[in-house]
């Protein structure tokens, strides 16, 4: 497959403590390889907290507060796991409003492992075809979501992915995802799997 480019796609990257660390670096190292700027959006800038598998992981910076970014800033939005970060960052209704309008401009949305919290809080998930850590599956089908057991989901530019495992399917479908754009088009029921 043709390698696109997101040269010029600014990409927020939400995050609180207790992400799962692969979840999040990985797709960011992708997404800068790919030539898109990245910025890691928390509950306050400086430092966060990774969770590593078992333990705590690495310590690492978040650019911006979300009480000081609009999603008009950015063209697309990514949502690591682990179970700590999104269960906090479901919480707060500073994070539910950003979440929410990222869904409401058709923009990109990749949300991985226990990441889909956030987005059936802010509203996103009823509809829609997706997938996650697999004790979300009860939580995404309450919501009005499809849960499907793939590595890889794609619904209309929401890209939604299980676990660890899984990132180089998501990685790939979240760059092609973003490259695409907005995904203004009515939703369709269709579901992608990597072969």
């Amino acid at each position: 497959m043709e390698k696109r480019s997101l040269q010029g796609k600014k990409v927020a990257v939400l995050a609180t403590d207790g992400f799962e660390e692969s979840e999040f670096t990985e797709p960011i190292k992708a997404l800068k390889d790919a030539g898109a700027t990245v910025e890691v959006v928390s509950l306050k800038e400086g430092d966060i907290k990774a969770w590593s598998h078992t333990d705590w992981g690495g310590t690492y910076k978040a650019d911006k507060a979300v009480a000081d970014v609009q999603s008009s800033e950015y063209d697309a939005l990514v949502l690591p796991g682990g179970v700590m970060n999104p269960d906090k960052l479901r919480t707060d209704p500073e994070v539910i409003a950003f979440v929410r309008q990222f869904g409401e401009d058709s923009k990109p949305i990749a949300a991985i492992c226990h990441g889909p919290w956030t987005l059936i809080e802010a509203g996103i998930a009823k509809g829609r075809q997706m997938t996650s850590w697999p004790s979300l599956q009860t939580d995404l089908t309450n919501a009005g979501a499809t849960w499907i057991d793939r590595e890889v989901v794609v619904d209309n530019g929401l890209v939604t992915s299980r676990k660890p495992d899984d990132l180089p399917a998501f990685n790939k479908k979240m760059i092609e995802e973003i490259a695409e754009g907005r995904h203004t088009e009515k939703r369709t029921q269709g579901v992608h799997q990597l072969g």
